[in-house]
């Protein structure tokens, strides 16, 4: 048995691990089985499924979508609203709980932003990819830390955690990336509803309302509201984690809860099913050579170079400068390493392709291509660098 409050939230980021290890493992499954089926003789059957409508408007509601359009607006709300629910967690019981421990992974989460960005806008700044500047500056959450997961007693749990935080600190920029610069037509009348909705959810929550099926119904709507207003409905998957009750007692806490029953479906269904909608990439002949348009080189190099090279030198800065230290457990060629998975953008990177190019289909898939090559680049580098700097520590241990 597990006993104490601390203990319990333990257990869940153990769960919250694991979880993010098979579903990384599945993610890559899914993406090679769509990149496979969309280049077989029944290709375009494959990609016609995914943009066939589906038509849920009751009521004049105007839900008529494609089912890659339902999986990237609703479905993904989900995984929107268990990052959300993991950052309420970090902020109350975890990493970022406490000031010092939670500035380190800020900084690194800033710089790991900053320097991609850069990087895409120096080389598309004036173009009509400069749209693209927020496909680099994302971290795959599953993807880097189910990587990590596979190298198991080799990393200390620091550099765990560190990562852990760091991803879904990058989550949360993304989310404002999302909801400042990739919004349609504002409609205020919608926008003021969805966030009238927010407030009222506020509100319960500090009436100590502990009713789950009322957040979640009022969630609903908030949702829908924030799809008509032209901000991207899945911001309102973060904003109804955040209005969830938390309380550290973990038998009385209703995030904790939802978080815990979220991780599967999220982690073995909602993200593999994004995967098998937005990979399935024709590839033509000769597609490698628009690998060298200047977008598709910015998102490469800032995954690849532009995220370890942010988070390494935004940590120097401020360990030098005493702002904040590293854990005893961690050096800088875990760092380095580390930064270099932080660099498989994958989920993140792919949806605000979506949203950064819309209707051009050609841009999109060469972007999506870039990510999954930069990403597959970015994970054998970190795990190449974290070999090299615990191989020491295992001949120790094994002599």
């Amino acid at each position: 048995m597990v006993n104490g409050r601390g203990s319990r939230f333990s257990a869940l980021f153990l769960h919250f691990l694991k979880s993010e290890k098979t579903g990384g493992l599945i993610l890559i499954l899914c993406t090679l089985l769509s990149l496979w089926i969309s280049n077989s003789p029944v290709g375009d059957s494959y990609v016609h499924f995914w943009n066939s409508r589906l038509d849920l408007s009751f009521g004049g509601l105007g839900l008529n979508f494609t089912i890659e359009e339902w999986i990237n607006d609703g479905m993904m709300s989900l995984f929107f609203f268990m990052v959300g629910l993991e950052i309420e967690r970090e902020l109350y019981v975890g990493e970022l709980a406490d000031f010092r421990n939670a500035l380190l992974p800020v900084l690194a989460a800033i710089g790991g932003m900053f320097f991609p960005a850069l990087i895409h806008f120096l080389l598309n700044h004036g173009l009509p990819t400069q749209p693209g500047i927020g496909i680099p500056m994302a971290t795959d959450i599953a993807f880097s830390l189910g990587i990590l997961s596979l190298l198991g007693k080799r990393v200390p749990p620091a550099l765990k955690i560190f990562l852990a935080a760091l991803a879904i600190l990058d989550d949360l920029g993304a989310v404002i990336l999302i909801a400042i610069f990739y919004t349609k037509d504002l409609s205020l009348l919608y926008l003021f509803a969805a966030l009238g909705i927010f407030l009222l959810l506020l509100l319960l929550n500090r009436l100590n309302f502990y009713r789950v099926w009322i957040f979640l119904l009022l969630g609903i709507i908030m949702w829908y509201f924030m799809l008509k207003s032209g901000v991207h409905a899945t911001v309102s998957g973060v904003l109804l984690a955040f209005a969830i009750p938390f309380k550290k007692d973990p038998r009385q806490n209703p995030s904790f809860r939802l978080q815990h029953a979220l991780h599967m479906p999220v982690n073995y269904l909602v993200v593999p099913v994004f995967a098998l909608a937005n990979t399935g990439i024709n590839l033509q002949e000769e597609w490698h050579q628009h690998l060298a348009t200047s977008n598709n080189i910015g998102i490469m190099a800032g995954l690849v170079l532009g995220k370890p090279a942010g988070i390494v030198l935004i940590c120097l800065l401020a360990v030098k400068m005493r702002f904040c230290r590293l854990p005893e457990t961690i050096n800088w060629k875990l760092l380095l390493g580390t930064g270099s998975l932080a660099g498989i953008g994958f989920t993140m990177s792919i949806f605000i392709t979506n949203l950064a190019f819309p209707g051009q289909e050609q841009v999109i898939d060469n972007s999506k291509m870039a990510v999954l090559l930069a990403s597959l680049v970015a994970a054998v580098a970190g795990t190449t660098a974290l070999l090299l700097a615990t191989k020491k520590k295992k001949e120790k241990a094994s002599s």
